[in-house]
C-alpha cells in the first residue's frame, strides 16, 4: 500500500519537474532573464548601491549575503559533523594498572 502512495505521488512529481525543466532557458542563452535584467542592474548599480570594490564582492556579500552566510553554515556544519564523527573513537578499555592488585 505504502509503495503504491509513493508511485502516485513520484508520478506526477516526476511530470512537473520535466515541464519545468522543458520551460528553462538553454544554457548560456543571452537572451533569458538573467542576462537581460539582473546582470545590467547589478553592473549599472552594484558600486553605488554596496559601496564594494567590485562586482564580485558586491554580488556575494551585499546582493546574497544572507544566501552566502547560508552556505557558510552549511560548511561549518558539515565539517563540525565530521570532527565530531571522526574524533570518537573507542580504542578499547584502558590498560589495568600493573601496580594494584
Amino acid at each position: 500500500m505504502i509503495e503504491r502512495v509513493g508511485l502516485l505521488l513520484l508520478v506526477p512529481g516526476l511530470v512537473v519537474l520535466l515541464q519545468a525543466a522543458a520551460d528553462l532557458p538553454r544554457v548560456g542563452d543571452g537572451a533569458s532573464a538573467p542576462f537581460t535584467h539582473v546582470a545590467a542592474h547589478y553592473i549599472d548599480h552594484a558600486h553605488e548601491q554596496t559601496g564594494a570594490p567590485n562586482f564580485v564582492t558586491a554580488v556575494l556579500a551585499d546582493y546574497r549575503g544572507f544566501d552566502t552566510f547560508g552556505e557558510l553554515i552549511v560548511i561549518f556544519t558539515a565539517g563540525v559533523g565530521c570532527l565530531l564523527i571522526l574524533g570518537t573513537r573507542d580504542d578499547g578499555p584502558p590498560p589495568p594498572d600493573e601496580g594494584t592488585a
